[in-house]
């Protein structure tokens, strides 16, 4: 038995992971195995690995004799997941925050500046390595499991608010990344807390005020 599955399950889950979390392949699209294994030259085998891999990271949903599907939510389960997100993250920060080295710490300043003169995908690809990288130092597995999960099954819904309030340079958005690392620096982890909190809370109500984002679904 050759060990090709593993290395083939991972380069189809890296492929399609790419195209979920970059908006070609919206919420609720149908994933039919056998169109990913032509499209990735590799058997039924690997497919069905990667599919469960990615249903492990909140992007696929399976169905039991149905088939698979990528991940979508409605707005209550979209207002759950942020309401969640808004108790654990800064939980997460607090427990980052006091190991982050000062390279880590000019990492976040040029991210969020540089988020400031991005186009919406580069804002989005920025925007995760940022939040994800203030909680890099935690020593904790579970949490972070957690919440990659939580981010990867919300990632149109921040693409849609995005386009919903727009990311240009003035924005609240880029405000609260500036003043989080701020709080960072002084490494002030209440203050840190506080303001994530809030800028997670900000994108649910603003979201909540949006149901057609989520009808189009």
């Amino acid at each position: 038995m050759s060990t090709e599955p593993g290395p083939a399950s991972a380069r189809i889950a890296h492929g399609l992971r790419e195209q979920i979390l970059h908006g070609a392949l919206a919420p609720g699209s149908r994933i039919r195995q056998e169109e990913l294994a032509a499209q990735f030259g590799a058997s039924r085998l690997p497919v069905r690995d990667a599919l469960r891999q990615l249903e492990a990271e909140g992007l696929v949903r399976l169905v039991a004799s149905s088939g698979a599907w990528v991940q979508s939510l409605s707005l209550a389960e979209c207002t759950e997941v942020y309401l969640v997100r808004e108790r654990i993250e800064p939980l997460l920060l607090s427990l980052s925050l006091p190991h982050l080295s000062d390279a880590d710490l000019e990492r976040l300043a040029g991210l969020a500046e540089q988020m400031r003169d991005a186009d919406l995908e580069g804002f989005l690809r920025l925007d995760r390595e940022f939040h994800l990288l203030s909680y890099a130092a935690a020593s904790t597995h579970m949490l972070h499991e957690l919440v990659l999960r939580l981010w990867n099954s919300t990632q149109h819904y921040r693409r849609a608010f995005a386009l919903v309030v727009g990311v240009d340079r003035d924005s609240a958005t880029h405000a609260e990344h500036r003043l989080l690392v701020d709080a960072i620096r002084r490494r002030q982890s209440a203050d840190a807390e506080d303001i994530l909190r809030l800028h997670i809370r900000r994108t649910r109500l603003e979201l909540a005020r949006h149901p057609e984002v989520f009808d189009a679904d």
